[in-house]
């Protein structure tokens, strides 16, 4: 069942609405600490880098030169789709013209247009959310690809990297996705993409009344995720890779969007395997909610429904002005996907889980603490505790604070907190999802929960939001949010060795862990990442019924 937010949940909730719903949230206070911890680049090591005949591959545009950077090929900002720009807008995507030549992909693409993340500064800045590598530009259907080598049909599992941030933020540039350290662990080609995000990408225009060439304007974002899947299925063997065994993985929004991609029937047969990392999504938005939207940015803008096509030539910043005005509104108008009748012809996981992709192996998981992210208020009491929480569960609180204290008596109130909205939002829905995955008696679907905590801020944040994204990426070299300990190190092969296990045979299992068994809707088997990993069995479950009624 999808849970609809309360009174209490959406006030509690409104500072996580960006990541988590792609909406702007208030401003909060910055954190005593925010001296001590750097931006998230500043102590990464560079990596020896040249240019040569091997970096240049044939593609189906055109030939591209990238570099080699300690071993790795790498290859930045190659166009797998043309400018969505001027009469583009709103249009699905298109193929990009050819180029003659050798076509220089050393450097980022654009980043799609966007507003930067409104609130909580300290966490912004461990993991580097302020930073657009290529800058901002609707010219923004570019991918990249780190790989072992080139031209050696060796057909190495291909990992598909979709960038969090809801539906209107982030970029596939950012320096949490770098795919040379998994590339390299894992013998594995990585790909990282940009794509259409906010307004731009899921503005429903087709019941406000524009002409029918719109039809689709709510959803481009989408079938640019398409495309670029399309793109490596065409592409990727020259790179190395096998376009036979693509594996699409996500955390937050990136999650959210291989939620969607899973009920697309024109994303399948293009990915094999799965991850859905702190992203479960069991519901588009639906065509009424994605209409107000559009008929509020109209408004906004000042234009009438009749006069929708001329959004085609506002400028962009007055577009990303209104989306901002309107997501600062309570309750929030919000651009995200939405059910339409071919593209996203049903809510991805319900009421059920999409029959079309039951044959795609599953990975699921949150981390601890996921709702951390959203304050630093680190020295919140008791009281304040249980004032929050009866917002949530009224009458409840007493009896909630007492069984998460029960459950992890050394955790701070700050942290009791975020792991009891992690459980009442985003853990609810990651074992639902689950749950109808598993009913399907298909594919297999793995369960997880990441406990290792985030050394930022002297621990304080716990395994907040994101601390899992470098560790499948096994990159720890100078991330404020991982940190580059041997503990951090460990994690990271033990994550990033179950992400690469699974692309390659759909079983995440590795001698770095205890064996992973698949999900069932019995035992619930869920893998406990930490240093000493385990498997549990529904673990914390008395704590999520807690909040069945909330």
């Amino acid at each position: 069942m999808n849970h609809e937010p309360s009174a209490g949940r959406r006030r509690f909730l409104k500072h996580a609405s960006l990541l988590v719903a792609g909406t702007q949230a208030s401003a909060l206070r910055a954190s005593a600490f925010a001296g001590a911890i750097p931006d998230a680049t500043q102590q990464a090591k560079p990596l020896p880098t040249t240019k040569g005949s091997d970096a240049v591959v044939d593609t189906s545009s055109g030939k591209v030169r990238g570099m080699v950077e300690d071993g790795i090929r790498v290859f930045k900002g190659i166009p797998y789709g043309a400018s969505p720009a001027g009469t583009n807008r709103f249009m699905p995507p298109k193929k990009p013209a050819p180029w003659g030549g050798v076509r220089e992909s050393t450097a980022f693409g654009h980043d799609a247009p966007q507003v930067p993340l409104g609130s909580n500064y300290d966490y912004s800045r461990i993991i580097d959310w302020l930073r657009f590598p290529g800058g901002q530009g609707e010219d923004c259907l570019v991918l990249n690809v780190w790989t072992p080598a080139v031209k050696d049909n060796a057909k190495r599992p291909v990992l598909v990297s979709f960038h969090g941030g809801g539906f209107t933020g982030g970029t596939g540039a950012n320096i949490l996705y770098t795919g040379h350290p998994l590339a390299r662990f894992g013998d594995v080609v990585v790909v990282t993409l940009n794509h259409r995000l906010g307004c731009l990408g899921y503005l429903s225009m087709a019941d406000i009344g524009a002409p029918p060439e719109f039809a689709q304007a709510g959803v481009v974002g989408m079938l640019d995720c398409v495309l670029a899947l399309e793109w490596v299925r065409d592409n990727i063997a020259n790179f190395g890779g096998d376009p036979g065994n693509v594996m699409v993985f996500g955390q937050s929004g990136g999650g959210a969007k291989v939620s969607h991609l899973l009920a697309m029937p024109s994303a399948r047969g293009l990915f094999h395997k799965a991850a859905i990392q702190s992203g479960s999504t069991l519901r588009a938005a639906t065509r009424e909610a994605a209409a107000r939207a559009s008929e509020h940015l109209l408004a906004e803008i000042g234009l009438t429904k009749k006069r929708a096509t001329e959004l085609q030539q506002v400028p962009v910043a007055m577009l990303m002005s209104a989306q901002a005005t309107l997501a600062a509104q309570d309750p929030p108008f919000d651009f995200s996907p939405s059910v339409d009748e071919s593209i996203i012809p049903r809510h991805p996981f319900d009421p059920d889980a999409p029959a079309i992709s039951a044959d795609v192996p599953l990975i699921v998981g949150t981390t601890l603490d996921d709702y951390s992210w959203w304050s630093t208020d680190f020295d919140l009491d008791d009281a304040r505790l249980r004032k929050e929480v009866a917002t949530m569960a009224p009458g409840g609180s007493d009896a909630i604070v007492a069984a998460y204290r029960r459950a992890f008596p050394a955790a701070s109130p700050f942290l009791l907190l975020g792991k009891m909205v992690t459980d009442h939002a985003r853990r609810r829905d990651a074992y639902t999802l689950a749950d109808r995955k598993a009913a399907l008696r298909h594919a297999s679907v793995h369960m997880y929960i990441l406990e290792f905590p985030s050394p930022a801020y002297g621990g304080r944040f716990g395994a907040v939001h994101a601390t899992d994204v470098p560790l499948v990426f096994h990159h720890t070299d100078g991330l404020a949010i991982t940190g580059a300990g041997p503990d951090s190190r460990r994690m990271a092969d033990q994550m990033a060795g179950a992400w690469v296990a699974f692309a390659k045979s759909g079983n995440p299992s590795h001698r770095g862990i205890p064996d992973w068994p698949a999900y069932t809707t019995d035992t619930r088997q869920t893998m406990i990442f930490n240093s000493t990993s385990r498997v549990a069995n529904d673990p914390w479950a008395e704590l999520r019924a807690m909040w069945s009624d909330a």
